[in-house]
């Protein structure tokens, strides 16, 4: 099998509903940039440790988009869900210790606002964290541009373009869940994935 290495990008996101809106952008935008969004949601092994799963994709992965907006306590704990943060420290970690393929790793880190990171991780003070406003069009201008750099690709169309794409993709995508049928709110992620790179290969 080819190695991939290079065309995955991992995404480390919330999994929660109203993220769901920001994630199925971003993997439009990851797949129409030409490299292939990889995630802990599409493997479903329940043989498998969660955190094993996560350093394994990191391990496969030359990029990453970081998504460190969910810092809100949870309504029965009383407490933050850092595993974004966790997941980032990792991949910057194999970036700083690890061989010369994970020596050239690149991340995009994401948060909702500007500086608000400063707040509650302040140690990625220096890497450039991008605001998406929990807008899902912002989210797909910064993975365009950030791979586009990241890669030094020429052939990844406009953060306008893609974003023209993802709204006529999402008006076709109940009439495409008709035709097998699925619900829209019975999609997995993989079934998501999977309807964006079959759509994208015939638009």
């Amino acid at each position: 099998m080819a190695d991939t290495y290079t065309d995955n990008v991992l995404l480390n996101c919330p999994f929660d509903d109203r993220y769901l809106s920001i994630r199925n952008a971003i993997v439009f935008a990851v797949y129409d940039c030409g490299f292939v969004p990889k995630c802990a949601l599409e493997i479903d092994n329940s043989g498998e440790v969660r955190f094993d799963k996560i350093q394994r994709l990191i391990d496969e992965s030359k990029f990453g988009v970081h998504d460190i907006s969910r810092t809100e306590l949870d309504p029965d704990t009383k407490l933050p869900r850092f595993n974004m943060p966790l997941e980032l420290g990792v991949f910057i970690g194999a970036n700083r210790y690890g061989d010369s393929k994970q020596k050239h790793k690149n991340c995009l880190i994401l948060d909702k606002e500007q500086y608000r990171y400063q707040k509650f991780i302040s140690d990625i003070a220096g890497h450039d964290v991008r605001a998406h406003a929990n807008n899902p069009e912002k989210a797909i201008s910064h993975v365009r541009n950030w791979l586009n750099s990241a890669s030094a690709r020429r052939t990844i169309p406009g953060g306008k373009e893609i974003q023209r794409r993802f709204r006529l993709f999402e008006s076709e995508l109940p009439d495409m869940c008709a035709a097998i049928p699925i619900d829209l709110d019975e999609l997995t992620y993989n079934d998501y994935s999977n309807f964006v790179s079959e759509w994208l290969s015939t638009n």
